[in-house]
C-alpha cells in the first residue's frame, strides 16, 4: 500500500459512540484530492449505509490488520476544515463531554456548489495595504505587548458614542466599536483577527468602525442572518491565506484564520454568546481554548465585567486593563415617585427625572429604557390579584395595545371568555407598563415631542440628533447621533425582581450599556434602585460589584466559583453517571430530584455535579463514558398498553446555570 494512503475520517453524526476517527483506504483515483480537511463520503458496515464526514489526517499504516473499506467519494476538493479548527472542536467537545461533529456543524457552513465554483474561478488579488491605528485611550505599548506576547486582557470600555467617519456617509457608533477596530488594525500586522459580538446591532456598529480604517477586502463578516451562500462564501474567503479581520456573532470564534493574532469578545455577559445547541459551549470558553491552542492574544471588552471574567482576573489567568484617560458618566440614582408627586404622576417618573428630561429635550433626543415591550405585559384578576393565565396553556395574559383583547404571551390565544382559575372571577386589571404604554404616558407628559419606540417588533438602529423621546426595551436601544442628551432607566425594581442567579450582574450590564449611549456630560437617571448596584453605577466602579458577587458565590460554591454539570435521564442512568464521578476529589453531587416525565415518556431525574476546575477533564471523561455506555446498551421498553416504545436517555450539560436560577 503506498505511503500515506490511509485516511482517518471523522463521521458527521451526533451518536457519541461514533465520535472518533475511522480508518479508510484511499483509492488511487482519489489520492490527489484526498487532503486533510476535505469533505468525504464513507461506507458504514451496518446495513450498507453511507455517511458524510471530514478527512482529518493521512497516515501510512494503522494497527488494524484486516481489510480496510475504501472511501466512497470525495465530496469536494476544498479543505474546508483546517487542522486548527478541528483541534479546537476536539478540545471544546472533550471539555463539555460532547461530540466534535456537533461543534463542526457550527464551525463549517453547508456546502454551496455554485459559491464553491465561483471561488475556484476567481482571481486571487493581492490584499490592500493599510496603516495601523493608534489606541490612545489604552496605550499603544500595552496593546502591542499583548498582541506580541499572546496576553489575555479584560478591558474596561469607555462609555461614549463617537463618529466613526466611514465614507461615504458619517455614522455614530459606540466607543467600544472604535476601540475594537483599533485593536484589530494593530493585530492585523501579525495575522488574522477574530471579533465576536452578541447580535446584529453590535455587528453593524463594529463593521462601520472597521470600514473607516481598513480596506473592505480585509474584513470578513460571518453573521447568522446571512444566507447559506453568503456564509459559505465568507468561510472560503477565510481560507485563502490572507490575514483578515473576521467579525461575527458567537460562531465566529470557530472561523478558520490565517496566523491568528487576536481574539476579542465584546460584552461576554450577553446570553447570546451562549450556544443553545449541544454541547452548549459559551464563546468565552471557546475563545480561551483557542487562544491557548494557537498562542494568540485574547481581549474581553465590556462596560460591566462579568463574574466569569473577574474569576479569571483573580486567578491571574487574565490581566485587567482600564483606559489611560477615562470618562466618568453622570449617573443620578433616584427613588420612585411618591403619591404626592403630582407633577410627574402621568409620566410615571419622579419630578427630578421629569426635569432632566424636559431640559435635555431642548437640545436633542432622550432615551427611556423600559423592561418589557407591549402595552401591559401582564394582567391580574380584579378580585384575587392572581396572574391571569391562558385557559389553553397556562401562559400569562397581556395586552399589546390599549384597544386589543387579552392574549397569551406563550401561545397567542385570544382570551375571549376568560375566567380566573383561582376565584372564578371574570374581571381583570392591568399590571405593569410595557414600552407602548410608557410611550403613551410620556407622550402626554411631553406634548409635541416625537415619540419613537424600539423593541423586538420595531427595530430601530439609529436616530437623529433632533429632540425626541426614544422608548426602548433593554438591548434594543438605537444609537443617537452625537449621543443622547439624557438617559432615563425605568423599571429597575421590576428587572431586579426576576429570579436569577445573575440578575444583579445582568441589570448592571443593561444599564451600563444604555448609559454608554449618552453624550459627554449628559445625565443618566436610575429610577427606583438603591444599594450596591446604584452605588457601583453612580461611581462607575463596576468591577467592584463583580468582585463582591464572586466572593459570595465562593462561599456558597456557586458557579463560576466552581464548575457545574447537570446530569439528566432515567433513574438508573443518572445513578450510574453520578457514581462514576462521586469518588473524584473535589466533586460533590446534589440530588437527584424528579423533573417529571421526559420527552420519551419515562421518568426524568436531574442531578447537579459540582467540581473544582482542576477536575474538569476527569469529570468530563467519566461522564462521556457513561453517555456512550447509555447509547450503546439501552434497550427499548414497550409500554403495557401498547404504543411507541420509549428509550432511556442520558444528557449531560456542563456550565448549566438553570438549576441556580431560583437561587
Amino acid at each position: 500500500m503506498p505511503a500515506a494512503s490511509i485516511a482517518r475520517v471523522l463521521i458527521d453524526s451526533p451518536l457519541p459512540q461514533l465520535d472518533r476517527l475511522f480508518d479508510y483506504r484511499v483509492p488511487e483515483a482519489m489520492l490527489e484530492d484526498a487532503v486533510p480537511g476535505v469533505r468525504v463520503r464513507v461506507p458504514l458496515r451496518s446495513a450498507g449505509r453511507i455517511a458524510d464526514g471530514y478527512l482529518i489526517e493521512l497516515v501510512d499504516s494503522v494497527d488494524y490488520q484486516g481489510v480496510l473499506s475504501e472511501l466512497e467519494a470525495i465530496v469536494s476538493p476544498v479543505p474546508v476544515l483546517t487542522p486548527q479548527v478541528y483541534a479546537l472542536a476536539r478540545r471544546v467537545a472533550d471539555r463539555a463531554a460532547g461530540t466534535a461533529s456537533d461543534i463542526l456543524r457550527l464551525a463549517v457552513p453547508k456546502r454551496q456548489v455554485r459559491v464553491e465554483k465561483a471561488w475556484f474561478a476567481a482571481d486571487r488579488a493581492e490584499p490592500s495595504p493599510f496603516e495601523p491605528v493608534a489606541v490612545a485611550d489604552y496605550g499603544i505599548a500595552r496593546i502591542d505587548e499583548a498582541i506580541g506576547g499572546a496576553e489575555r486582557l479584560a478591558v474596561d470600555a469607555v462609555p461614549q458614542v463617537v463618529e466613526a467617519g466611514a465614507p461615504p456617509s458619517r455614522r455614530w457608533v459606540g466607543h467600544w466599536a472604535v476601540t475594537l477596530a483599533a485593536f484589530a488594525s494593530r493585530a492585523l500586522q501579525a495575522g488574522s483577527v477574530i471579533l465576536a459580538v452578541p447580535d446584529y446591532r453590535d455587528l453593524d456598529q463594529l463593521v462601520t468602525a472597521l470600514e473607516a480604517i481598513l480596506p473592505a477586502d480585509r474584513i470578513v463578516r460571518i453573521d447568522a442572518r446571512q444566507s447559506n451562500a453568503d456564509r459559505y462564501r465568507a468561510h472560503l474567503q477565510c481560507l485563502d491565506g490572507v490575514p483578515r479581520v473576521i467579525v461575527g456573532n458567537r460562531s465566529a470564534v470557530y472561523a478558520p484564520a490565517d496566523r491568528l493574532a487576536l481574539i476579542a469578545l465584546w460584552d461576554d455577559g450577553d446570553p447570546l454568546h451562549s450556544e443553545p445547541l449541544s454541547p452548549y459551549a459559551h464563546s468565552r470558553d471557546v475563545a480561551l481554548l483557542r487562544q491557548e491552542l494557537e498562542g494568540s492574544a485574547l481581549v474581553f471588552l465590556g462596560h460591566a465585567r462579568t463574574v466569569e471574567v473577574e474569576r479569571l482576573v483573580q486567578v491571574g489567568w487574565v490581566g485587567a486593563l482600564a483606559p489611560a484617560r477615562g470618562y466618568l458618566p453622570k449617573v443620578i440614582p433616584t427613588a420612585q415617585q411618591s403619591a404626592e408627586d403630582r407633577l410627574a404622576a402621568q409620566a410615571r417618573i419622579p419630578s427630578s427625572a421629569w426635569r432632566e428630561a424636559r431640559g435635555a429635550l431642548e437640545h436633542g433626543p432622550v432615551l427611556v429604557q423600559v423592561a418589557r415591550p407591549g402595552y401591559a405585559p401582564q394582567l391580574v384578576c380584579e378580585t384575587c390579584r392572581q396572574v391571569a393565565r391562558c385557559a389553553r396553556c397556562s401562559g400569562p395574559l397581556g395586552l399589546r395595545t390599549a384597544r386589543s383583547s387579552p392574549s397569551c404571551a406563550w401561545c397567542g390565544a385570544i382570551a375571549t371568555d376568560w375566567r380566573c382559575a383561582h376565584c372564578s372571577g371574570r374581571g381583570y386589571r392591568l399590571q405593569g407598563q410595557g414600552a407602548t404604554r410608557t410611550a403613551e404616558d410620556l407622550g402626554r407628559a411631553f406634548p409635541g415631542v416625537p415619540v419613537i419606540i424600539a423593541d423586538g417588533e420595531r427595530s430601530v438602529l439609529e436616530v437623529s440628533a433632533k429632540p425626541a423621546l426614544v422608548i426602548a426595551t433593554r438591548g434594543a436601544e438605537p444609537i443617537a447621533a452625537g449621543g443622547y442628551r439624557a438617559v432615563l432607566l425605568l423599571d429597575g425594581e421590576r428587572m431586579l425582581a426576576r429570579e436569577s442567579l445573575r440578575v444583579g450582574e445582568d441589570c448592571l450590564r443593561w444599564w451600563a450599556n444604555a448609559i454608554a449611549l449618552a453624550a459627554v456630560g449628559a445625565p443618566s437617571v436610575l429610577v427606583g434602585v438603591g444599594g450596591a448596584l446604584a452605588g457601583a453605577l453612580a461611581t462607575w466602579q463596576l468591577a467592584d460589584y463583580a468582585r463582591s458577587e464572586l466572593s459570595d458565590r465562593r462561599r456558597l460554591r456557586f458557579p463560576p466559583a466552581v464548575r457545574v454539570a447537570t446530569v439528566t435521564g432515567d433513574p438508573a442512568s443518572v445513578a450510574r453517571a453520578t457514581a462514576a464521578v462521586d469518588a473524584i476529589t473535589g466533586v460533590d453531587v446534589l440530588g437527584p430530584v424528579e423533573l417529571g416525565s421526559n420527552q420519551q415518556g419515562g421518568e426524568g431525574l436531574r442531578a447537579i455535579v459540582r467540581l473544582d476546575y482542576a477536575q474538569g477533564a476527569s469529570v468530563a471523561t467519566a461522564l462521556r463514558a457513561e453517555i456512550i455506555r447509555n447509547a450503546t446498551t439501552r434497550r427499548m421498553r414497550v409500554p403495557a398498553g401498547g404504543g411507541r416504545p420509549s428509550l432511556p436517555t442520558l444528557r449531560v450539560r456542563f456550565d448549566d446555570l438553570e438549576p441556580f436560577e431560583q437561587a
